[in-house]
């Protein structure tokens, strides 16, 4: 088969410049994944451990925690291991099966918050129809969309980076993505089936982002005219729009950064930049919420207030 890719290996050259601090750099990366880990699963614990947050927005909740511990795990144990090791390298079938697990992950946490914005406007703006809109099997089906989808795109995605042939091994990141696999493809090599699917789920998830903004336009009309729906989005939607600007401008910056970016830019802020939607949404998406929702934040309070036999407040 001509199609087949000789290369093996790939070597990941995104952290040579970091030889003088790996242990100082391993150690504080390690501890915060542990960050990620305990902030992350306490949410789902507590969410599935009490049966008042038995509710779809709790639910979704739990399935935003469990994406950011499936993108993590996908990159940090890794690239933990790359830091202690002389060199960086990954399988072939490794790199498209790491690179199949970021995109699905920034994929499906977008994915989520669509599902969560169609949450809030039937919350808010259709409160008298919200239980018999937001059934079980209406909720499931939201559920498996959110997941579902972006496994979906990305599986025909690395399905065809897996079929290209490649003149190249070296990967300049510290980890894999489909993008930057597929630029090492020979030049003789037909990658206009991997461009159309690449703006295809551009498309996708563009669509995504405009059906947010025309919930947001309907729940502010609707909360304008009222002062109870004007707590509850405070309470319920200003988490969720605090995670999508943070979550959207993450992926945007990787996004800008890998097709258009710079090589002259220092390697620790191209590694930043490239991580950034690693870093900062698995762990301010669980405190965000956990300490703005009422529910969980009374639970929480009541764990820390009996753990320390301390009388409530």
């Amino acid at each position: 088969m001509d199609n087949v890719s000789v290369v093996i290996i790939f070597t990941l050259s995104g952290i040579n410049e970091t030889v003088n601090y790996r242990v100082t750099l391993f150690s504080l990366t390690l501890l915060y994944y542990c960050i990620i880990l305990f902030v992350n699963i306490s949410l789902i614990m507590i969410i599935i451990l009490n049966e008042n947050l038995h509710e779809p927005m709790y639910i979704f909740l739990c399935n935003f925690c469990i994406s950011g511990l499936y993108g993590t795990t996908g990159f940090y144990p890794k690239f933990l291991l790359d830091l202690l090791s002389s060199s960086q390298e990954i399988s072939y079938s490794g790199c498209l099966f790491q690179a199949f697990i970021m995109y699905s992950f920034a994929c499906s946490e977008l994915s989520i918050l669509a599902v969560m914005a169609y949450d809030r406007y039937l919350a808010i703006c259709r409160p008298l129809h919200y239980h018999s809109l937001m059934t079980k099997k209406r909720l499931s089906q939201l559920v498996c969309f959110s997941w579902l989808t972006p496994f979906c795109i990305f599986s025909i995605n690395v399905l065809l980076t897996s079929k290209l042939k490649f003149c190249g091994s070296k990967i300049e990141k510290h980890f894999c993505v489909n993008w930057v696999i597929v630029k090492l493809a020979c030049p003789d090599t037909d990658t206009v089936s991997n461009s159309v699917i690449a703006y295809a789920t551009i498309f996708i998830y563009v669509s995504h982002g405009f059906f947010i903004i025309w919930t947001y336009m309907h729940l502010i009309t609707t909360c304008v005219r009222s002062t109870e729906d004007k707590v509850k989005f405070m309470q319920t939607c200003m988490p969720h729009l605090i995670s999508l600007i943070t979550c959207t401008v993450a992926v945007v910056f990787d996004l800008m950064n890998m097709r258009f970016g710079s090589k002259d830019l220092p390697q620790s802020l191209q590694n930043f930049i490239a991580t950034e939607f690693l870093i900062i949404p698995p762990v301010m998406n669980p405190l965000i919420y956990g300490f703005k929702l009422t529910k969980i934040r009374n639970r929480i309070l009541g764990l820390v207030y009996i753990k320390g036999k301390l009388p409530l407040p």
